[in-house]
């Protein structure tokens, strides 16, 4: 398959020169196009700072983080916002919808936001919603919607630009049993049927086990990795908490 995401020996400090805490320890991981691909790790482990870097909201230390062809740990200015704005998706814990627009507006800022014309919008957003279950509240503001309701509100917000990668940030944290479990089969479809490429961080076993791979990260390092492979999701969260009784039991949220 082909390599979307090149994470080669990255280190990330935090604090002064007298007292410096490393959160990320020369780490280096990739992701194929294609993948839905799972981090876990314990509080302070570095996955959510990981995720940070590879959004652009941190900068390494050192090192190097590849999307594409693109070092992106090089850009500055209009190209990195060009970046941000092109090629990611975001899916995060507590929504980020605006409580003004929508949900049709919603999704619609992220193609305005890319100059796309007013005409072109609606064919695409009721494709996108119709493929998550989502068309009939697509005139509905977010306080009228159920927390699972606008976790699939932002999904399509996501993936309606064809980002070449999605980024959740402990998607389902917010959310209850149910409604978790809607959004996290949602998220596999955007992946399976829609060719998404999505890297989720996430503290939660169940949530993990929706995903094809799993990384597990122990102080700032990658500690383990599992493949789904053929096995049933059943199957690969048993695979999963294996790993996470080797970690010290059910991980809880990260810094």
């Amino acid at each position: 398959m082909e390599q979307l995401l090149r994470i080669d020996n990255i280190e990330k400090y935090y604090g002064s020169r007298s007292n410096l805490t490393k959160a990320v320890d020369n780490l280096s991981l990739s992701v194929d196009r294609g993948e839905f691909v799972a981090i876990m790790g314990a509080s302070g482990s570095g996955k959510t700072t990981l995720l940070n870097c590879i959004s652009t909201i941190d900068r390494v230390s050192s090192g190097h983080i590849y999307v594409g062809s693109v070092d992106i740990t090089t850009l500055r200015g209009n190209n990195l916002n060009r970046f941000r704005r092109e090629d990611l998706g975001f899916i995060f814990q507590d929504f980020n919808l605006l409580d003004t627009l929508t949900a049709y507006e919603n999704i619609a800022l992220a193609l305005s936001i890319q100059n796309e014309k007013v005409k072109d919008m609606k064919g695409k957003i009721l494709q996108v919603a119709v493929s998550l279950g989502i068309d009939a509240l697509l005139h509905k503001y977010p306080y009228q919607l159920s927390g699972g309701e606008k976790q699939r509100v932002a999904a399509a917000r996501a993936i309606i630009t064809r980002p070449q990668l999605i980024l959740a940030d402990e998607p389902t944290g917010a959310l209850d049993s149910k409604s978790a479990r809607k959004l996290l089969t949602t998220m596999a479809e955007m992946n399976q049927k829609m060719g998404a490429t999505i890297l989720m961080v996430t503290h939660d076993s169940y949530t993990a086990s929706y995903a094809s791979r799993v990384i597990f990260i122990k102080d700032g390092k990658v500690f383990h990795e599992l493949n789904r492979g053929d096995a049933t999701r059943k199957e690969f969260f048993d695979e999963i908490m294996d790993v996470v009784s080797l970690l010290g039991g059910e991980l809880d949220d990260d810094m």
